[in-house]
């Protein structure tokens, strides 16, 4: 198994034995279970689908999924995501405990959103001149060509929604590891808000 599902804490900062301060990522990571394996034969593809926190209003489970949940014979969960990974048995359950201190990690998630924003923020554009007189400071500038194509080209930078994105952070370092209270920390930074779930794999 190489990979779990999981929720940001928050961030804090430690110290190690030099004595220099480490910020880092609390995480909580499983336990997750197994709820379908699919296979070369049957779907095309390998990959596990597991779930993440069970959800305990029956009302929140539309009638498919509900139908895996019954076969598989467990509880229903609010989160699911397939990883790649085949071994593993339905209804087992996946915990912290599969990473160790010092393995390195491959955080994704969905990135916080910000709303729309302009090419300052959103682009890092350096802006119009900021003294007296100036019509632009914050504005892109020109946008468009001349004569010839006279047009905007696809894919300028310019204003619009920000964030909300998935995003993956790679080469994380496992700070330690808490197996009895399924906590995880991670040097660094993780996407996403606190509350926000991620996945969480093992690099290579």
């Amino acid at each position: 198994m190489t990979a779990i599902l999981g929720k940001k804490l928050g961030m804090t900062q430690i110290f190690d034995e030099k004595g220099d301060m480490i910020p880092v990522t609390v995480v909580e990571a499983g336990p997750c279970c197994v709820i379908q394996i699919k296979t070369m034969e049957r779907d095309g593809y390998e990959s596990l689908k597991i779930g993440y926190l069970e959800e305990n209003k029956a009302g929140r489970v539309n009638r498919p999924m509900k139908g895996v949940f019954e076969k598989a014979g467990v509880k229903p969960y609010r989160v699911i995501r397939e990883i790649p990974a085949t071994e593993a048995k339905v209804g087992e359950m996946v915990t912290v405990e599969i990473f160790q201190k010092g393995d390195r990690l491959n955080v994704r998630g969905i990135s916080k959103g910000k709303g729309f924003q302009g090419v300052m923020k959103r682009h890092n554009s350096s802006g119009g001149p900021g003294s007296h007189g100036s019509m632009f400071n914050r504005a892109p500038g020109s946008i468009g060509q001349s004569s010839s194509p006279s047009r905007v080209w696809k894919n300028l930078k310019l204003p619009g929604h920000m964030g909300m994105e998935k995003v993956t952070v790679k080469n994380l370092t496992v700070v330690d590891i808490k197996p009895e209270q399924n906590i995880m920390i991670v040097k660094g930074a993780v996407p996403g808000p606190n509350g926000g779930y991620l996945e969480i794999m093992k690099g290579k």
